[in-house]
This record gives C-alpha cells, sequence and structure tokens, in this order.
C-alpha cells in the first residue's frame, strides 16, 4: 500500500474507533467494543488504513483481522488436495473482518487492505498455506473470486488463496 494516500498499521490504543462507519452493524460493533480484547487475548491481529498525516488527525479509513487458522485437506478442491501433504489439514490465516468506511469507498482501499493482509502472510516467518476468508454473502464472495480466491466446494462462502501464489508475485 505504498502508493496508497492511507497507511496501514496494527490498531493502537490511541486510534480513534468511534467515527468508524462501514454501514454494517456487526462490522463497526466489533471494531468498536470486542476487538482490542481479541488482541489482548492473542486469539485476532488487528490491522488499520490511516488517513494521511498531513490532513489533520488520522483517521481509520479501513480495517482487517488475521488470526490462525486450519484448512482440512478433505475440503480442498480434489486437485490442489493432491498435492499438499497427507495431513488432517493444512495451516492457514483467516481475515476475519474486512471493513472500509463509507467515506472512504469507491478509493480501492478494501482491495489494497486484501493486498496488505496477503503480503503480511505471505512474508510471516510461521507457515502458512493459504490466506482463508468467511465471505459474507454472494457480493463479498465475488470480491474475493474477483482477486485470485477460490470457492471451498462444499461451502462456496468460504474462499481461500494459496500463499505460494502471493510469494511469487512479492519476488517477481
Amino acid at each position: 500500500m505504498s502508493d496508497a494516500p492511507f497507511r496501514v498499521l496494527p490498531l493502537e490504543a490511541a486510534h480513534d474507533r468511534t467515527l468508524f462507519n462501514s454501514d454494517s452493524e456487526p462490522l463497526d460493533g466489533y471494531f468498536r467494543h470486542q476487538v482490542t480484547q481479541d488482541i489482548r487475548r492473542r486469539v485476532t491481529a488487528c490491522f488499520v488504513a490511516l488517513t494521511p498525516v498531513g490532513t489533520g488527525e488520522p483517521r481509520i479509513a479501513g480495517y482487517y483481522t488475521l488470526a490462525s487458522a486450519s484448512l482440512l485437506l478433505s475440503d480442498l478442491p480434489a486437485a490442489i488436495g493432491r498435492k499438499l501433504p497427507r495431513y488432517p489439514s493444512v495451516p492457514a490465516v483467516r481475515m476475519g473482518r474486512l471493513a472500509v468506511d463509507r467515506n472512504f469507498r469507491g478509493l480501492g482501499l478494501g482491495g489494497a487492505l486484501l493486498a496488505d493482509a496477503l503480503e503480511r502472510a505471505a512474508r510471516a516467518e510461521i507457515a502458512a498455506y493459504a490466506l482463508i476468508v468467511d465471505a459474507k454473502d454472494e457480493t463479498a464472495a465475488a470480491f474475493y473470486r474477483y482477486h485470485g480466491f477460490i470457492a471451498l466446494p462444499d461451502s462456496p462462502l468460504t474462499l481461500f488463496l494459496p500463499l505460494a501464489t502471493v510469494r511469487g508475485q512479492i519476488q517477481g
């Protein structure tokens, strides 16, 4: 996200979450009331896109969360599962939430936050096979498919992207 007018940083206590409004009460409520508890308990990490410093007080334009997860080998498409070790599951990173404030829609921020999450997961020192997401509806699933994610055969709203794909783009 270095070309974007936003900086993406881990959420800190000093960041004002009260003005954030994505028009999704579950996403906004979680961000305002629950995320810091989940961070403190080390069950998620939260990253925020902040407006540029020169524009007054930095404001949160979007956020996403990441947590460790696993994918059952039997849930993956057969052609992909055959290429992986015969463990019951493979390690993964789950993007639990992704939201953009309504005042910053149409700027490509959702895609930029997704790219940032993929890069963080791909660069992590702890191995993970894929980034997984649980799309809240078909519109969200279409967003992820547009960005190369593959739906699980038996759960079309659960999608994944192998991180080897991302690593190749980072190195290339």
